[in-house]
């Protein structure tokens, strides 16, 4: 199926695309507050990563692992792009995983 949106020229995608990878260099100093939150509040997390992407490797999935203790993880057979390569399976971890967190909720 082709989209109008996969044209990367239609509604300044591109330029929004070059932003992201740009400021992407201010995300690793930021690290180490973003895991010490993760260890104080323990937020309820779902981990979907590609265990093929080459952008952002599998290992970089494991430290939530170490540091949140209310967490479903799960590494799927696809690269970066998983939503394009598995996008039915992580619908479905997606509801079954706020499902699960919000049933306590509704009790």
């Amino acid at each position: 199926m082709i989209s109008a949106f996969s044209d990367n020229s239609l509604f300044g995608n591109s330029d929004i695309q070059l932003a992201l990878f740009y400021s992407y260099g201010s995300n690793p100093p930021l690290y180490p507050q973003w895991q010490e939150y993760f260890r104080k509040y323990q937020p309820p997390t779902l981990v979907v990563w590609g265990k093929n992407d080459q952008i952002f490797p599998a290992d970089g999935a494991y430290p939530y692992l170490r540091d949140l203790k209310n967490i479903e993880f799960h590494l799927l057979n696809t690269g970066h792009f998983a939503l394009e390569e598995d996008g039915e399976t992580i619908a479905m971890l997606i509801t079954n995983f706020l499902t699960k967190q919000l049933q306590p909720l509704a009790a």
